[in-house]
């Protein structure tokens, strides 16, 4: 497990999408910082990130994010932006994305606002497949010194689907698969479905554009209720306790869940339903990642508790979740895709991006073909390029 809290300003990953977002916006210089604001849609992380890099700029972030995220999240927005109205505040919860598009597009009526919309920008994509994906490698390399264990899957709740590149990458590298998690009170990918859950930050209702669907191999679906005990079990003394002297758990190994937050663990229960499906042996590796910490979410656990152990988590409660939610994972509502079925995933952004965000159809269907996601991954010189020439002309300027 990749743990995203290691990377600086925010604790989460997303700090890297956002930078690459606002570095294709300058060298590109369809973003001046000096007079217009970057608009930061999200469902949490990684409008932090965007509002971290646009303070280390010079320049106002703003973002935009449903109302019912998690009480941390605001608070760390608070401490960062340069003037409260820039916490934009959209109705409903981790699903509601379409609430976001639709406050963006109000924003973007006006010329001074720059949306960098992380559910269409390729920039997300090319990073997380360039660096995410390499990181994933370097972990799977530093785990298989003995070489005798098989890269088997990359798994990821989706989101904006940035992250999930690195799948892409491991899969041109070492034919693993790639796997999709979605929450199963959401089931968009798994029954074209819809509804709201907790597994805060992978925002869903639609396919984002740069999804690459056509390649990917698995969805599996997993309940809120899981990820809600697990961070119960994981992040209240009673639940660490029986972990440690009931399971005979090490503690050094219970405290590493301080760095996995919701969609970690999300993650987490996706890989052990996927290894359980496919029977994989102790040979096979996936690799998965934890966006976030569980220092993100403590008002979340604390909520939790007080709604459901009105007298507090105790050993038997722990038992019944650890036995629930780890022994108990099932293979249910793990789906392999066949070439019909991504068809189906594929054609169901239409709705989002074609009727509701003004995509043409031709640059829409261009997404099919695995040549156009080739040629994304294999841009980044041309990208470096521009920002080394970019840097160039702002060093001369400033001298």
């Amino acid at each position: 497990m990749l743990l995203g809290d290691r990377f600086p300003m925010i604790g989460a990953h997303k700090v890297l999408p956002a930078y690459a977002a606002l570095i294709e916006q300058l060298v590109t210089g369809r973003f001046d910082p000096s007079k217009q604001k970057a608009v930061w849609p999200s469902t949490g992380n990684y409008c932090r990130g965007g509002v971290a890099v646009s303070r280390i700029l010079g320049c106002r972030g703003v973002a935009v994010l449903p109302e019912g995220m998690s009480r941390e999240r605001f608070e760390w927005l608070e401490k960062w932006v340069t003037d409260p109205g820039d916490i934009i505040r959209t109705p409903g919860t981790e699903s509601n994305v379409k609430e976001i598009y639709d406050k963006c597009a109000e924003l973007s009526r006006d010329d001074s606002n720059v949306i960098l919309n992380q559910f269409s920008s390729f920039s997300n994509y090319l990073i997380h497949y360039e660096c995410t994906g390499r990181a994933a490698e370097d972990a799977f390399k530093a785990f298989n010194q003995d070489d005798n264990h098989e890269l088997a899957a990359f798994v990821s709740a989706t989101g904006s689907s940035g992250t999930i590149a690195a799948g892409d990458f491991l899969k041109r590298r070492w034919g693993s698969k790639v796997v999709a998690v979605e929450a199963l009170e959401c089931p968009t990918m798994l029954n074209n479905g819809y509804g709201e859950h907790n597994i805060q930050g992978i925002g869903d209702k639609h396919i984002p554009l740069i999804h690459n669907v056509m390649n990917l191999d698995f969805v599996v679906g997993v309940s809120d209720r899981t990820t809600d005990q697990l961070n119960l079990l994981f992040g209240t003394r009673a639940g660490r306790d029986y972990l440690e002297t009931r399971r005979g758990l090490e503690p050094a190994l219970v405290r590493a869940f301080d760095h996995i937050g919701i969609s970690g663990l999300a993650n987490i229960i996706a890989s052990i339903k996927l290894a359980r499906q496919m029977n994989y042996g102790p040979e096979k590796a996936i690799v998965t990642v934890a966006t976030d910490s569980a220092s993100m979410y403590g008002s979340e656990r604390r909520q939790f508790e007080e709604s459901h152990y009105a007298r507090g988590l105790d050993q038997v409660n722990a038992a019944e979740i650890f036995g629930a939610c780890l022994l108990g994972a099932a293979s249910d509502n793990v789906v392999e895709l066949t070439e019909h079925s991504r068809r189906a995933v594929f054609n169901l952004g239409y709705y989002t991006w074609v009727e509701q965000q003004g995509v043409s159809v031709a640059d829409f269907e261009r997404r099919r073909s695995q040549s156009f996601w080739s040629k994304i991954q294999d841009s980044l010189g041309e990208w470096d390029q521009l920002t080394i020439e970019f840097n160039k002309e702002a060093n001369l300027a400033n001298a």
